[in-house]
């Protein structure tokens, strides 16, 4: 970002700069209205809890990732994602106000919603994958996108993103380690 200044402002005008405790909900479905979280420091996850109370998650976030329920952002609908920290977080958050006087006074903002677009890319491989993949093709995935995560998140969670059992993703985990 060219104008630090500018987006120091913005954050900072509103108090923007929360800390959020390991498990703590930043927002919750049916909310009318969605913020954007900018990680400073930490994880957060976003997810759905289907009919049947399972959740599936949506995607993880850490630092300098953008985490945020975007079909609520873009078409003023509730939302339908949880936003959860997964270990404590420092957390810049923005309506979306601000992140669109960001995008029209900095250039330099351009760099990060190009790489917000990079993350919706990612998202859109992640899905193409969870139709056509096989698990351990969708873990060697998770790797190469999220390399620091394994040992940050739980492997339930990251079974859950995988769409499969952590008892599955165990024997993937062992498989890959014994070099099958």
């Amino acid at each position: 970002i060219k104008d630090t200044n500018l987006l120091e402002q913005i954050l900072n005008n509103e108090n923007n700069l929360r800390t959020f405790s390991k498990g703590e909900v930043l927002q919750r479905a049916g909310q009318d209205t969605s913020k954007i979280f900018l990680v400073k420091k930490g994880i957060l996850r976003s997810y759905i809890i289907d009919s049947k109370g399972k959740e599936h998650i949506y995607m993880f976030g850490s630092e300098g990732w953008i985490v945020s329920d975007i079909e609520s952002q873009t078409s003023e609908r509730k939302t339908v994602l949880f936003i959860e920290a997964i270990e404590k977080s420092d957390v810049y958050v923005m309506n979306q106000m601000s992140f669109n006087l960001l995008k029209e006074k900095d250039n330099g903002f351009d760099v990060m919603v190009t790489s917000l677009s990079k993350r919706i890319g990612a998202m859109q491989r992640r899905i193409l994958a969870l139709m056509s993949s096989s698990a351990r093709d969708r873990y060697e995935s998770f790797l190469q996108i999220y390399p620091e995560l394994p040992n940050r998140v739980p492997q339930k969670m990251i079974a859950s993103y995988l769409g499969i059992t952590p008892e599955a993703l165990s024997t993937i985990r062992k498989k890959i380690a014994q070099g099958e």
